[in-house]
């Protein structure tokens, strides 16, 4: 397999290996919850490399869907490269603006994305996807960065998303879209589980499967009264060209004669479509002044398994449309159809959403909009799905989360959003705060309303050191270290809501009961040893051998097999365990 080469590659291939656990600290006046755990929606602010791997004891292989909006690289964004990695040249890069005139700068992109989509890796689950926006200044490179870190194999595909109107260049042609690039973390075998499974109720793209969207019985009305009752509006053209289904046909309100769009046919022959028409199965727009749609009618497919389709279409690569002949029909119609009929939503709407959450003109350069992420996650996640943005800007993606539960009651989806600027309080943290309580002034009813939720809010606190408790130097808090020897030792989830501090039990897993002896006290530690009245505090042997961490231990082997103890010294011997 072809693979990428740039400058830096040597240093930064196995970077994340090298960084280190850092405690995850509770910003209780940020968050907004009774309850501030990292079981909660989670927003950290902080470096997103560093807040990855201080989110793997928790969240490692847990993660169902990856959705980022990493730099696109394009000289104007004057991101800075900021991963201190042992290297001279890589040295000179730390703190620098890169923009268009740094020859280098799609060396120290590549440089950036590659730690960052190795720990990504790590937290998706086995089952899970990632999507990842880009546009054409650097989708190439992250194709490459994404064949060799995920596998070339678990490609899924590439979505073309029209993200604007129209832009301008010097080649005079019309630069409207971006990409979303779609990789999968293990394809085959999602692929051989649905097998054998209820695979009927999924459909696959591109050789991988994901959920499909249900007919949604609120996308139906029967605004014309019309007695076979509610329906909505289908496109009459289909992809592809077949001259047998190519022909003109005749708005007969207007006059005008319409053909399919260019790389399209229409949907059935010309004497069908006469028929369809004569049944009223027709219709031209919402003003009867557009080109032709198809009438699809809920009681006859409501009972047929049907499945949305708009998304994704029969080929590797895909694409997203905002009409704006459709947006003009939208002018006349209630605003949650109107918000519906936008699709996926452009650049510009995600701005104007903004506008009224902040309820000011100019918050964010660069915001996705929330029906963009919302049809990513319908379709790539369940109901209970954990959901994680490490490049979350203006947080789009946890307001999707949330609109997504407030929809269904079932669902309980959780978002975690990484962002390492300064406004990751004032404009990624503010803005859930103000749509999970209601913006009075907006003129969207969900806006204006609130939808609920909570969020835990942490920042990146000091590295764990172990050789600083020799020291006595930020010694971490006990659940913290806890965190991170019990992930460390056994390679399994942490789970906080087993620590008894009283009886130092931090977790278990099949081999192991793990304890740590420790307080974030030089003299506890200087005088705290396993002893034989610690030994016998742990209480009858129950089939697991005890993994017990503590500074110093006063037992012999005999009673360490007695008791059926395997002793790890702080702070030294924390990896032997782990395979």
């Amino acid at each position: 397999m072809p693979t990428i080469n740039f400058k830096g590659k040597a240093f930064v291939q196995n970077h994340h290996l090298t960084v280190k656990y850092h405690q995850l600290v509770p910003n209780k006046e940020a968050s907004l919850t009774d309850n501030i755990s990292l079981n909660d929606n989670l927003i950290i602010h902080g470096d997103n490399l560093l807040a990855l791997k201080a989110l793997l004891p928790n969240y490692a292989g847990k993660i169902d869907c990856i959705f980022i909006d990493p730099p696109y690289n394009t000289g104007e964004e004057k991101w800075v490269y900021n991963d201190n990695v042992n290297s001279p040249m890589i040295q000179e890069w730390l703190g620098k603006v890169v923009d268009k005139d740094d020859l280098t700068r799609h060396d120290k992109w590549c440089c950036m994305m590659m730690p960052r989509l190795k720990l990504l890796r790590e937290l998706l689950h086995k089952d899970g996807a990632i999507f990842i926006t880009i546009d054409d200044n650097e989708v190439h490179h992250l194709r490459m960065l994404m064949d060799e870190i995920f596998g070339e194999h678990n490609f899924v595909t590439n979505i073309v998303w029209q993200a604007r109107k129209s832009v301008q260049n010097d080649t005079d042609i019309s630069q409207q879209h971006n990409h979303i690039l779609v990789y999968a973390k293990n394809r085959r075998q999602e692929e051989r589980r649905l097998k054998e499974s209820n695979a009927h109720i999924w459909y696959t793209m591109d050789g991988f499967a994901f959920k499909p969207l249900e007919l949604d019985r609120s996308k139906f009305s029967n605004p014309d009264n019309d007695p076979r009752g509610p329906w909505k509006a289908d496109p009459f053209d289909a992809p592809q060209i077949r001259e047998n289904l190519t022909y003109p046909i005749v708005n007969p309100n207007t006059g005008v004669e319409y053909l399919p769009p260019n790389g399209r046919h229409w949907r059935t022959e010309e004497d069908k479509y006469k028929a369809l028409l004569k049944d009223g199965r027709i219709i031209f727009g919402t003003t009867g002044r557009a080109k032709p749609q198809l009438k699809v009618f809920w009681e006859e497919k409501k009972d047929f398994g049907e499945v949305e389709r708009t998304w994704w279409g029969n080929g590797s690569v895909e694409t997203f449309l905002y009409d704006e002949e459709t947006e003009e029909e939208i002018l006349n119609v209630d605003q949650e159809t109107a918000e519906e009929w936008t699709n996926y939503g452009t650049a510009t709407s995600a701005s104007k959403m903004l506008q009224q959450i902040f309820e000011q003109e100019k918050v964010f350069d660069t915001p996705k909009p929330v029906e963009l992420v919302k049809h990513i996650l319908k379709l790539a996640t369940k109901d209970n799905a954990i959901v994680l943005d490490s490049f979350a800007g203006s947080g789009t993606t946890g307001h999707a989360v949330l609109e997504m539960n407030y929809e269904d009651e079932k669902s309980n989806r959780k978002f975690i959003l990484i962002e390492s600027e300064d406004y990751a309080n004032t404009v990624t943290a503010e803005r859930i705060r103000r749509v999970i309580r209601g913006v009075p002034s907006a003129s969207n009813e969900r806006i204006k309303n609130g939808i609920g939720g909570t969020f835990s809010y942490f920042e990146l606190g000091s590295a764990i050191e172990l050789e600083d408790i020799l020291k006595g130097e930020n010694l971490p808090e006990y659940k913290e270290l806890a965190r991170y020897l019990f992930y460390t030792a056994t390679g399994n989830d942490f789970d906080i809501s087993k620590v008894d501090e009283e009886k130092n039990f931090i977790g278990e897993n099949d081999q192991y009961e793990v304890y740590l002896f420790y307080k974030p006290d030089m003299q506890y530690l200087r005088t705290t040893a396993l002893d034989l009245s610690l030994a016998k505090s742990l209480g009858e042997y129950k089939g697991k051998k005890r993994l017990i961490f503590a500074p110093m231990k006063y037992l012999d082997n005999e009673y360490l097999l007695q008791y059926r103890i395997e002793y790890c010294q702080l702070p030294f011997e924390i990896y032997r365990f782990k395979e």
